[in-house]
């Protein structure tokens, strides 16, 4: 796992699905002043995060 921390690409794609989650369960608990664009930025960024993981750990 510390291999992993070590890898840019891996902490980039960690950072941005984190970021993702917030975003989504901000919408899914129901606050009233999310806004629409919580779930396409949270999606965008969910999809951009996991990709930038699962791409690197297919390469080695």
């Amino acid at each position: 796992m510390l291999k992993k921390l070590n890898d840019l690409q891996f902490v980039i794609g960690l950072f941005f699905t984190i970021v993702s989650l917030i975003l989504l369960f901000n919408v899914l608990l129901g606050n009233n002043s999310a806004s629409p664009l919580n779930t396409y930025t949270g999606g965008g960024f969910l999809v951009f995060g996991l990709a930038m993981m699962l791409i690197r750990g297919r390469r080695r």
